[in-house]
């Protein structure tokens, strides 16, 4: 006799069931050519590209406590679980190659911009080889651009890569190093003709007219930072009055145009603007002759700003840096001591790194050259035109005092620039390029000053070819085509029209 159909239903679940499969454990041992490795596996899920998949897989690999891995080396494991754990390692040669490859085969962002950051002119070539080998497109590319920026010194060295890899460092574009003086808006009825930004030709060693500043952007008191190759002025002045200028303001060398962006929710003068990881960070300032200690944080995909952690203490025109893809600043404390903070975004807090002190003087400036920091100072009150500089490891977390001084009679070092294993600092009567050791910086060149008077911002942008020849007509910004109307800012959007 047939049974009906829910007679069959009923009987199959009346059927034992299966356990279901047991969860998969919390820890996994990885094996690699004999040595394990205990890891948390949310981290690797989290974190590499080739474990998500893995165990997102429904595989029967992804429930077992241990898996081999035969794709990748112990050295290059063992950096990636460093880097993992908050570490920034050093790496010798044995380790970049076998991280490149772990990097490579596990696809780990982390391990990737690690990699970035403790490019070296000791390591560059190696570090391009190898990830052009293995594909690892970011590597290779952050490679060649310093190599690029150091391709004379590393010259001779070149004839160790393909011919390819030399071809590609050679279409890309060096950075320049850029300057710009403290201008107020102009009006049409009185052009400022000086309002210029300015580039250092390097072969015939001489200061040469990129771009004029759009007619309403203010250089006085503003912020002046470099992100995506791209120069953002934020904030300034009108004038004595300390009217602020509401408008960003961002020029793209690629196509020699200034386009508007939203300003800051907070108006303010007298501000730090640092670019970092994507992003815009305008710090402390000054509003209504008062010093703040409010940070906004601007997006560029978006075009959108945001507060962020405030500073421990109010602060204007605070010293900064960006070293192994961290940002820094220094304040203020009083009684001959400068206080080192690093922003970090995850937790959004501003850390106590270290602290200098000296009598005299307070920090007046900061570079960053690999894992080091440079705090620049003037001398003692009777030495004044003189500069000595203090450099912090943040690999040991030590202070070290450089031997000499820097500056002379022609002027002191009122602000720097890093380039590769270089270092620019410039005044009215010389600009001067030092080699950048640990704890000394030797004079490589001299070239033309920048004979303008005032406060200077200088940074590096890779201009192209055809903007270096421009001619002076096409540099008029009150022409619509180079600059686009205020209408188009994003500052008219709803959400900045508080702004307005």
């Amino acid at each position: 006799m047939k049974l009906c159909n829910k007679e069959v239903m009923e009987s199959r679940d009346s059927k034992p069931r299966p356990p279901p499969p047991p969860p998969p454990p919390h820890r996994l041992r990885i094996n690699i050519n004999g040595n394990s490795f205990f890891v948390d596996r949310g981290t690797l899920a989290e974190n590499c590209e080739y474990f998500r998949a893995l165990f997102q897989s429904g595989m029967i690999e992804c429930r077992k406590e241990e898996i081999q891995l035969q794709c990748v080396g112990v050295l290059g494991f063992s950096v990636l679980l460093r880097v993992l754990d908050g570490e920034r390692p050093t790496l010798n040669s044995d380790q970049i190659v076998e991280a490149i490859e772990c990097t490579a085969f596990l696809q780990v962002s982390a391990l990737t911009k690690h990699l970035i950051n403790v490019i070296n002119s000791e390591n560059c070539l190696l570090m391009y080889h190898t990830a052009a080998t293995y594909g690892v497109w970011e590597l290779s590319h952050s490679s060649a651009l310093f190599i690029r920026d150091m391709y004379a010194d590393l010259r001779e060295e070149l004839h160790t890569l393909p011919n390819k890899l030399v071809d590609y460092i050679q279409s890309l574009l060096p950075s320049s190093y850029m300057a710009v003086c403290s201008h107020s808006p102009s009006t049409e009825l009185l052009p400022d003709v000086q309002r210029t930004v300015w580039y250092l030709e390097e072969e015939p060693r001489e200061w040469k007219v990129l771009t004029h500043l759009p007619a309403s952007t203010s250089t006085t008191m503003a912020g002046v930072a470099v992100l995506q190759n791209r120069l953002y002025i934020i904030g300034g002045v009108h004038d004595v009055s300390k009217k602020v200028v509401e408008t960003g303001f961002c020029y793209d060398p690629e196509t020699n145009a200034w386009s508007t962006i939203c300003g800051p929710q907070q108006l303010r003068y007298n501000l730090t603007l640092i670019g970092h990881e994507d992003c815009l960070y305008a710090v402390g300032g000054e509003y209504n002759k008062k010093a703040m200690s409010s940070v906004e944080r601007y997006q560029v995909s978006d075009g959108s700003w945001s507060f962020v952690s405030a500073l421990p203490v109010p602060a204007a025109s605070v010293a900064s840096a960006v070293a192994m893809n961290r940002m820094f600043i220094c304040l203020w404390r009083g009684q001959g001591a400068t206080d080192i903070f690093e922003y970090t975004s995850k937790p959004d807090q501003w850390l106590l790194v270290t602290t200098l002190v000296h009598q005299h003087s307070y920090g007046i400036y900061m570079v960053a050259h690999n894992d080091n920091l440079y705090v620049m100072r003037n001398g003692p009150c009777e030495d004044f035109l003189r500069c000595v500089i203090d450099c912090y490891s943040l690999t040991s977390g030590q202070w070290t005092a450089m031997s000499g001084q820097y500056g002379n009679s022609k002027g002191s070092l009122l602000t720097a620039v890093v380039r590769g294993d270089s270092v620019f600092t410039l005044s009215r009567q010389v600009t001067t390029e030092y080699t950048v050791d640990r704890y000394r910086w030797r004079p490589k060149r001299e070239m033309q000053g920048f004979g303008r008077i005032g406060s200077m911002y200088t940074f590096l942008l890779r201009l192209p070819k055809a903007s270096m020849l421009i001619t002076d007509n096409s540099l008029d910004v009150t022409n619509d085509q180079n600059i686009k109307l205020l209408s188009e800012c994003p500052i008219l959007s709803p959400q900045c029209s508080s702004n307005l």
